[in-house]
């Protein structure tokens, strides 16, 4: 079954059912029933292929991920959700692809084989090779996160420099003078992971600012890794009473590394930090966090997109979300 005949059985030209089907020009209502109807009847639908070739688009977005072998995290899984959704809401389909290590081939097919109208990135880098790739490909695209030559991209971020600095000043309020930062993996943050450094940098003057003594560690991105990292800072730092990460992933075996140590949140110990709700809430007390707001900002990732590939003249538009700390249970006064 074709436009043609469809045309034919609802009496109309060619050009008024792709108008109806496309949405490119108005359409009477009454025409519009009319040709509904009959697609309806015959169970009409449009080959993706040859749609993509007259419209000259595929609506489908590429939605660049980390490989494949890495784990996601509950954030990173938030990003991809939003995504996916918000495309479905605007009839557009996303294809995801892996990038990094064995992965680059895949990306590669995405920027150069016309699979797609543009591509979100995630998981940023402060030099970052697939950003520079995409520049020079002239395919548009927006990143959940941003490079440090940033000022020619469509991005959207989190101000993870100074929600670490919020975290910090909280807990030295409640009287806190030895604060560990527990980073992301130490590959990670080895390879530019941005908000890793930016999170260090705010981490860093902060506690500069409120004459505190502090240390830093990266950890692996797993309970087990938490664990280990909380057992080796209370054994090398037994004077630090409170903590603040964007280790998400790791919290739960920070928990069970507290609790192995007899440790109890927040009176003998305390800890604050940017993180998904999903795990701020499950952790136990609930986290007194920055929650990232993942959906909207996989929806604001989408109508960025979409602005692009319709129109790619005007500047670039950056997002910084900075939310609020939520206060929940697991910051308390440090006890003297």
């Amino acid at each position: 079954m074709n436009i043609g005949e469809i045309a034919k059985r609802a009496g109309v030209s060619r050009s008024t059912v792709s108008y109806v089907l496309s949405g490119k020009r108005t359409v009477s209502e009454e025409l519009r029933r009319r040709i509904l109807t009959v697609i309806e009847e015959l169970d009409y639908r449009p080959n993706a292929a040859a749609r993509a070739l007259k419209e000259g688009r595929t609506r489908t977005l590429g939605l660049v991920i980390p490989p494949a072998s890495q784990r996601l995290t509950d954030m990173q899984l938030g990003f991809v959700a939003s995504v996916v959704e918000a495309a479905a809401a605007a009839d557009l389909d996303v294809l995801l692809s892996p990038s990094g290590g064995d992965h680059e081939r895949s990306f590669e097919r995405v920027v150069t084989g016309r699979r797609v109208d543009g591509v979100i990135l995630m998981e940023i880098r402060l030099e970052d090779d697939r950003v520079s790739r995409l520049r020079q490909s002239g395919l548009p695209f927006v990143t959940i996160g941003h490079p440090a030559d940033a000022a020619d991209v469509w991005w959207i971020d989190v101000d993870y420099a100074t929600l670490i600095t919020r975290c910090v000043h909280h807990l030295a309020d409640l009287g806190h003078r030895h604060i560990a930062f527990v980073n992301r993996s130490t590959e990670l943050v080895a390879a530019g992971y941005g908000p890793g450094h930016r999170a260090l940098a705010g981490f860093t003057s902060a506690i500069t600012e409120r004459g505190l003594a502090g240390v830093d560690v990266c950890c692996p991105d797993d309970a087990a890794g938490g664990e280990d990292c909380l057992e080796r800072l209370l054994a090398d730092h037994p004077e630090v009473t409170g903590l603040v990460t964007i280790n998400e992933a790791a919290l739960p075996g920070v928990q069970r590394a507290l609790e192995r140590a007899g440790l109890r949140v927040p009176r003998d110990f305390s800890i604050a930090g940017v993180a998904g709700r999903h795990w701020a809430e499950d952790f136990r007390p609930p986290l007194t966090a920055a929650d990232v707001p993942a959906m909207e900002m996989g929806d604001e990732a989408v109508r960025l997109l979409q602005e692009r590939i319709a129109n790619p003249a005007p500047p670039p538009r950056h997002i910084l979300h900075a939310p609020p700390i939520s206060l929940r249970s697991s910051t308390g006064p440090r006890r003297h």
